[in-house]
């Protein structure tokens, strides 16, 4: 593949991409609302789509492929858990997060934290925790991206021009016009890498294979092993276990639980997710097996998409690479938005609380700028920091686990409680995962798992001293009603 090839397609696929956020801006008003929460309004179909780009990454087409490539149906096993998961979480919580936003107007779920739990710290600490532990993550999909600009074409276009590219699209996406123009870029996107890789498996059975049915026969013989369960329990449960939060603990999804117009519309949103991951995660997983059996002996798993690629024509593999683009840009879009809101409500209002609502929207693209410039020098630099923060983070933001889940569900959760579990908890899995890097040479499966024990006990141990705020009751009553109205019980 040249790079003139990638380049016009590039070109072509982000004046699309521009074209709609362009639209977008016509209907974004001034308000906090408008540009961080597309004013409320979002319908079903375009929720879920945000909601799938923004979850679903470039570790899918990569990473998820290369997994299975690796070790087979473990890796399945632990994407479809976590989808499960992930939709039992979201009905149980979404309807609870929108109904309270609909109450109190809550932008972030740190700031619904700070209320709930009456104390400003809690969203604060919250709100710096994800930033300590998705600032690097998000520089990995920046990352991404170079590798590939350089992988496909020899190195050609350099790696730091994949990572500028990136920075550049998924910055003006953010600032533009905020959540609107993210949310129907992402449906874009979402669409773009549902579709590509749907035709990319369709290619590869029937040009490979001959067909569904010498695939599956095929990869029953040639690579029985992929078909077993290999995974050491420990791992499996160690790496599964925090992204089963993911839903919960990842701010840049669950801040779309505030989003849909209606509770038909967040409903909508929910079935419509799982009807994609589903499909998504099964197609995938098959590309795993496929590549295993097309280019055997790869010694970097994480090889086996881009050595696919080179054996299919350059019309598809530019289509599946503008895919894996759409993902990488639309995780990397949704999360600098969201920890922009973050900053702004649960850190610059804190320290500052009469700042104007058009000062907190100047502060919330000026910390956009500011979190993709920071993700660029962790890109260009290539700190080995980046690999232990980048493991760290889906355990690492697990430790907002027991106040996020105690804000609904336990009503002697106290402040005191929610603030030193995060801290506590934060420090001693970090600490961990660090200590597990130098000592053992990787990282294990043990430290998102203590590391979460110890912030329960904590919030647990600190809540039954504690006694909660007295705004509990009015906080859980007002929700409770709010459910109802909306024909929840």
């Amino acid at each position: 593949m040249t790079p003139f090839h990638i380049i016009m397609a590039l070109v072509l696929w982000i004046i699309v991409g521009v074209l709609i956020s362009h639209h977008a801006r016509r209907y974004v008003g001034i308000t906090l609302e408008d540009f961080y929460l597309a004013n409320r309004t979002l319908g079903g179909f375009i929720s879920a789509m945000t909601y799938s780009a923004t979850t679903f990454s470039a570790f899918m087409m990569i990473g998820l492929v290369g997994l299975v490539y690796a070790t087979g149906v473990g890796a399945y096993g632990f994407e479809m858990t976590y989808l499960i998961f992930t939709v039992i979480l979201l009905v149980l919580f979404a309807p609870r997060f929108w109904c309270a936003g609909q109450r109190f107007n809550y932008l972030t779920p740190s700031e619904m934290l700070s209320d709930r739990y009456d104390d400003p710290r809690v969203g604060t600490v919250m709100a710096l925790v994800c930033l300590v532990m998705l600032v690097p993550y998000t520089s990995i999909q920046m990352m991404g991206i170079g590798f590939l600009f350089s992988g496909l074409t020899g190195g050609a276009l350099p790696y730091y021009s994949g990572v500028i590219t990136m920075a550049v699209f998924s910055g003006f996406v953010a600032v533009w016009a905020g959540m609107k123009s993210v949310s129907w870029t992402d449906a874009f996107q979402a669409m773009t890498m549902l579709f590509s890789a749907i035709i990319l498996l369709f290619y590869i059975i029937y040009v490979f294979f001959g067909g569904p049915i010498s695939f599956f026969s095929t990869v029953e013989n040639r690579t029985p092993e992929l078909l077993k369960m290999t995974w050491d329990i420990r791992v499996f449960i160690g790496l599964t276990f925090p992204w089963a939060f993911f839903a919960l603990t990842n701010p840049q999804v669950s801040q779309r639980m505030f989003v849909s117009k209606n509770i038909v519309s967040l409903k909508k949103m929910i079935i419509y997710f799982a009807i994609f991951g589903f499909i998504y995660t099964i197609i995938t997983t098959l590309l795993g097996f496929s590549a295993a059996n097309v280019v055997p002996g790869l010694t970097d798993p994480d090889g086996a998409m881009p050595a696919l690629l080179v054996r299919v024509p350059t019309v598809l593999s530019l289509i599946i690479f503008l895919g894996i683009f759409a993902a990488a840009a639309s995780t990397l879009s949704s999360i600098a938005l969201t920890l922009s809101s973050m900053v702004t409500r649960d850190v610059g209002k804190v320290v500052k609380k009469n700042i104007s609502e058009k000062s907190e929207v100047f502060l919330g693209k000026a910390t956009i700028l500011v979190l993709i410039i920071l993700c660029v020098i962790f890109s260009f630099f290539r700190f080995d920091l980046i690999a232990i923060l980048s493991a760290m983070s889906s355990g690492g933001l697990l430790v907002t686990a027991p106040s996020l889940i105690g804000t609904f569900f336990w009503k002697n959760g106290s402040a005191k409680g929610a603030l030193w579990s995060m801290l506590v908890g934060g420090f001693t899995t970090g600490s961990l995962y660090i200590t597990a890097f130098i000592h053992l040479g990787e990282v294990t499966w043990w430290p998102s798992i203590l590391g979460f024990l110890v912030t329960l006990s904590i919030f647990v141990g600190l809540s039954l001293i504690d006694p909660p705020p007295k705004s509990t009751e009015r906080f859980l009553n007002a929700v409770n009603q709010e459910m109802e109205k909306q024909g929840f019980s």
